[in-house]
């Protein structure tokens, strides 16, 4: 079974829930972690839904803005603390583009015990991916793809599965690229950001910070012909309504499966 965990659904200012980053379930004790959040929220996150950090052994890292990669600083050290008590078996495998690859390694040198340091490169370690590179992990194949970013260099992915015709694409934080096309168009499960509901856009102002309203994701879903639309990295100002409302406007421009998660929810995608 495989199955999403959401463990933050808000942009980077959030206070009332955690910052975007998810676990995808491949198997009874394997997870694979797609950025940390922006801080050590993740660790309470990661024991509220109930996941050991002994069964992940690898993470994607989007880009190196503070609500994505600082949480990182924090897996690592719980990670390292493991090993260095014999707690945790094998290896921990970070991919991620160089920029962000420089910037976890700076925090890991200067932020860590010396101890903990140590087992990167050791025991963790940082891979760099270029654009369109494709790399095999866990019965899984996933290719890294620049999403052009005018802000800072990110990128997003597409996994396709050995044991499964599924193909689940993240397109990171920002509005789509015709560049990457063919890693998102028909895919099963679409990742979009939608910072906020059309109607609200003069109130949060998506497009000064390069992001897209509920109804430009929806419309980019049905024009991709995605089977499952899943949305988040929002605002955080309408928590207690935004499941409803953002599915409300959804439904309007998109005829697909819509999925707006909060913090720990569970999508099950096979």
């Amino acid at each position: 079974m495989k199955q999403l965990i959401f463990l933050g659904t808000g942009m980077a200012m959030a206070t009332e829930c955690y910052n975007t980053c998810f676990l995808l379930q491949l198997s009874e004790h394997e997870y694979f972690l797609t950025d940390a959040g922006g801080g050590n929220g993740i660790l309470k996150r990661m024991k509220q839904a109930g996941v050991s950090f002994a069964d992940i052994h690898h993470m994607f890292v989007t880009h190196g803005h503070t609500d994505h990669i600082v949480g990182c600083v924090w897996v690592v050290r719980k990670i390292a603390a493991m090993m260095n008590k014999g707690g945790y078996e094998g290896e921990f495998h970070i991919y991620a583009h160089d920029t962000a690859c420089h910037i976890i390694e700076t925090m890991v040198r200067m932020m860590l015990k010396k101890s903990e340091a140590a087992c990167l490169g050791e025991r963790i370690f940082l891979h760099e991916v270029k654009d369109r590179q494709t790399v095999h992990f866990l019965d899984v194949t996933l290719t890294a793809f620049d999403i052009l970013s005018t802000k800072a260099k990110q990128f997003g992915y597409e996994l396709r599965f050995d044991d499964s015709p599924l193909r689940l694409t993240c397109l990171g934080d920002e509005p789509y690229n015709e560049h990457n096309r063919q890693y998102a168009e028909g895919a099963d499960w679409l990742l979009s950001e939608a910072f906020c509901r059309y109607e609200d856009r003069d109130i949060f102002k998506p497009y000064e910070k390069n992001h897209s309203t509920v109804k430009e994701a929806a419309e980019l879903g049905e024009t991709l012909h995605a089977k499952n639309l899943v949305l988040y990295h929002t605002e955080d100002k309408n928590l207690d309504k935004r499941k409803e409302s953002y599915t409300r406007e959804a439904e309007e421009y998109y005829k697909g499966n819509i999925f707006v998660p909060d913090d720990l929810d569970v999508i099950k995608i096979d």
